[in-house]
């Protein structure tokens, strides 16, 4: 069987058995929970001042009947954080390079923001399709222009976060690909390329933070539209 550099992005198997459940959830248990102590350790401090970091930034915008998200959102965002970064190791699998998944996250969110808003407010809501003192012959045109960008609105976030995480592995791959084949041939050159895939792996830690609190950052966006 040949295999190419697009196999790294396939879900794995074992025994026939696909093991992208398992991949999902197994980092996330890397985290560590809340006890009952007066005293945590250094990294539950750590955790809980991320948390509330992220979680103020997120919810400051959004009025007070949107905060009921925040559990949901910050669930997300350390779910795609903890997902992407350790995606990065060697003989590991990031699941969110897999369109279908970034998909199924990005689609019921949307329509719960969407949803919210339709049965909160419903007049303010379908405002939005509208741009106030809009000629009446455009009407029509910015209406169906308006659905279509609402509706293309799961698709960019999804697309959005396997592009660039696929783009930046795929890159991974094929500079530390060069740097094997320059390696017994042009070793000086090997190492020149070896600082180019350091610095490419230090972009790529960013890329893998500032994607998972873009998708969550669009997402309260969105919420901040409806509530």
């Amino acid at each position: 069987m040949n295999l190419t550099i697009f196999d790294q992005f396939l879900s794995p198997q074992i025994l026939g058995l696909p093991l992208m459940t398992l991949a999902i959830i197994l980092p996330s248990m890397m985290w560590p929970s809340q006890n009952n102590r007066w005293l945590n350790n250094r990294l539950s401090t750590l955790q809980s001042w991320f948390i509330n970091m992220i979680t103020k930034q997120l919810m400051m915008p959004i009025n007070k009947s949107g905060h009921q998200w925040s559990t949901i959102l910050m669930s997300l965002i350390i779910l795609l954080l903890t997902v992407n970064l350790l995606g990065l190791l060697p003989y590991t699998f990031t699941p969110t390079t897999q369109l279908s998944m970034n998909m199924a996250l990005a689609i019921p969110l949307w329509l719960a923001t969407v949803l919210t808003g339709l049965r909160n407010q419903t007049t303010k809501s379908l405002g939005h399709l509208l741009p106030e003192g809009t000629p009446a012959p455009l009407i029509p045109t910015l209406i169906i222009i308006e659905t279509i960008s609402l509706l293309i609105r799961p698709l960019a976030l999804g697309v959005r976060l396997t592009a660039n995480l696929t783009a930046g592995h795929l890159l991974i791959q094929l500079i530390s690909t060069t740097i094997i084949i320059l390696l017994p041939t042009a070793p000086m050159l090997s190492m020149l390329t070896s600082i180019i895939l350091l610095l490419l792996t230090l972009l790529e830690l960013a890329v893998a933070l500032i994607q998972a609190y873009v998708f969550v950052l669009l997402l309260s966006l969105y919420l901040q539209e409806n509530v």
